[in-house]
């Protein structure tokens, strides 16, 4: 249990009881899912890094400290023992997380403090650069991945997962969380319909629960919901993930859950193998793309009215979602020649 789900008891004048003890263990529970699984590893992790720089330095992180944060923030972007030096929203995440663990303890840390907020914005004018955008997939890139991919279970299974992720702009998170129905398993991130014309996923995401719809495609050999379809129908899988590891010789469905990582390592490696920026070398290619590129790819390469894309990535503004579109008329509107020059 994490030290900060602790601290979720009863009062020191209630006396405890099974129901009371009970309802504890579920605030817990409750807290513990108030942020996605990936964040509370993030978080974890944020402090436990910055209590031994603490002590380290011969100071407490508790209680909060302005200046010492200050100081932590400058260490991070200029490193005097040698470590690499992190990057501004790498920064600012560490900054967050920091925040949120004073949060649980009944701190409160003030980040507009003039200790951090000057440091702060000083990193950002003196290193702030640009974000380092992964490749988009296009359309062309993706026939070409699932068309390496043999007609095994593992294969079925790995052309379910590519085709179904770029057409719904998934992040890999929300693939690996599909349940087949509702509330199949206490984890679920959502559930699938499958329908005549397409397939409804239901994901509980970052931003709250959206709805993706998924029409099927011009061809069986790249239609998404067909190949969900085959995955499903020769795994023999109705009830629970959808996703699941296969036996080691990839002729069975086993019943664990799938990692996100496995989204992640199958774009690397099919991106390989169909020769996609052969012209880079392999530690290039394999840098340039991951898991978000599904997500740019559908960004791009979608010639509909932008709000339908936004719709689809589950994005609160258009801003957003042209920051994930790696090709597109830029210059479709002309405001100078609009103003009349």
């Amino acid at each position: 249990m994490r030290e900060d789900d602790d601290r979720i008891t009863l009062p020191v004048h209630v006396a405890g009881s099974g129901t009371l003890d009970r309802l504890v263990d579920t605030a817990r529970d409750y807290a513990k899912a108030s942020t996605a699984e990936n964040t509370n590893k993030a978080y974890a992790a944020d402090w436990k890094h910055f209590a031994r720089w603490c002590r380290l330095k011969g100071a407490e992180p508790l209680p909060p400290s302005s200046e010492m944060i200050g100081l932590y923030l400058a260490d991070l972007a200029a490193p005097t023992n040698g470590s690499p030096t992190l990057s501004v929203s790498t920064i600012e995440r560490r900054l967050s997380g920091l925040a949120w663990n004073y949060t649980q303890r009944g701190f409160t840390l003030d980040r507009k403090n003039r200790h951090i907020a000057s440091v702060l914005a000083g990193i950002k004018r003196k290193h702030a650069r640009p974000p380092v955008q992964k490749e988009a997939i296009q359309a062309e890139d993706i026939l070409a991945m699932v068309a390496t991919l043999p007609y095994d279970l593992r294969g079925l299974r790995d052309r379910a997962i590519l085709l179904l992720g770029y057409a719904g702009g998934l992040r890999r998170s929300e693939i690996v969380s599909l349940d087949v129905h509702k509330d199949d398993t206490p984890e679920s991130g959502g559930w699938i319909e499958i329908f005549d014309k397409g397939a409804l996923l239901t994901l509980n995401a970052k931003t709250g629960w959206r709805e993706v719809e998924i029409g099927r495609g011009s061809k069986e050999q790249t239609c998404p919901v067909h190949a969900l379809e085959q995955w499903l129908h020769f795994a023999r899988i109705d009830f629970g993930p959808v996703f699941v590891g296969t036996s080691r010789d990839g002729n069975k469905a086993l019943e664990k859950r799938l990692n996100d990582k496995h989204v992640s390592r199958l774009i690397k490696h099919t991106v390989l193998d169909a020769g996609i920026r052969a012209d880079l070398p392999e530690k290039d290619r394999l840098a340039l793309f991951s898991g978000h590129s599904l997500r740019a790819g559908l960004a791009s390469s979608a010639e509909v009215d932008e709000r339908y894309v936004q719709k689809q990535l589950g994005h609160a503004s258009a801003e957003m979602t042209r920051r994930y579109q790696r090709r597109r008329d830029r210059f479709r509107v002309n405001l100078t020649k609009a103003a009349g020059l």
